[in-house]
């Protein structure tokens, strides 16, 4: 969960967004780089009265400031794309989940049980219980075993909705008439807090999502609870 005043992202909680985070750090690194560079190139030029008169029209020059920032776009897009490949990597996972958007609410569908589905709607200020959290808590989480790949179907029913749980490293949009898919593996139980991050009308921000990561014995006493109700 965030904090308030905080200026760096979550802690992480799945491989992918241990990844994400630290491609972020990397290439704030080269971007920091490159702007101290210049800010000293630009002190420089503005603080010497000397030209450099070989240097005012020089091929060498133009190629090495030509080059060097192709090189170094292929240095942050590299481990750009191997993450979006980790991320688009779906084999077998032993758990699906489908999150369908509504206005204002998710139901998940869980497609390995049978008749195992639920809507999850934001609990009222007036009904919040102490110490939970408010516009962020759901009167039903949703629970998924930890250390267990888990694929998560996303799709709409009504307008665009976007299902997006930012320590899970997660975003996908919702939209009707299509399904699209997403994989996550919570590394570490505890509860993920999340919103629909897409403009999808005046409450679209009242669509929290809560993911609760628990041990596999814990998950599966929730599911038969939930499959006797």
């Amino acid at each position: 969960m965030a904090n308030p005043a905080q200026l760096g992202f979550q802690d992480a909680a799945t491989p992918i967004m241990e990844e994400l985070l630290h491609l972020h750090d990397h290439a704030m690194m080269v971007v920091f780089l490159i702007s101290a560079f210049v800010l000293y190139t630009i002190t420089l030029l503005l603080t010497t009265p000397l030209t450099h008169t070989e240097t005012m029209n020089a091929q060498m020059v133009e190629t090495v400031w030509t080059i060097l920032p192709a090189v170094i776009l292929i240095l942050i897009a590299l481990p750009s794309l191997r993450i979006l490949y980790l991320m688009d990597e779906i084999s077998t996972p032993p758990l699906t989940i489908k999150a369908i958007g509504h206005q204002w609410y998710w139901t998940y569908e869980y497609t390995d049980y049978e008749n195992m589905a639920f809507d999850s709607y934001m609990v009222p200020t007036h009904d919040l219980s102490p110490g939970t959290l408010r516009l962020l808590e759901v009167d039903h989480h949703t629970v998924v075993p930890v250390d267990s790949p888990t694929r998560v179907l996303v799709t709409a029913e009504d307008v665009l909705h976007s299902w997006a749980v930012p320590a899970l490293g997660i975003k996908t949009d919702a939209v009707p008439g299509r399904l699209n898919q997403t994989t996550l593996t919570a590394s570490r139980p505890g509860l993920f807090f999340g919103q629909c991050s897409e403009i999808c009308g005046s409450n679209h921000s009242f669509m929290p999502i809560v993911m609760e990561a628990a041990d596999l014995n814990t998950f599966e006493n929730w599911s038969a609870t939930m499959l006797q109700q």
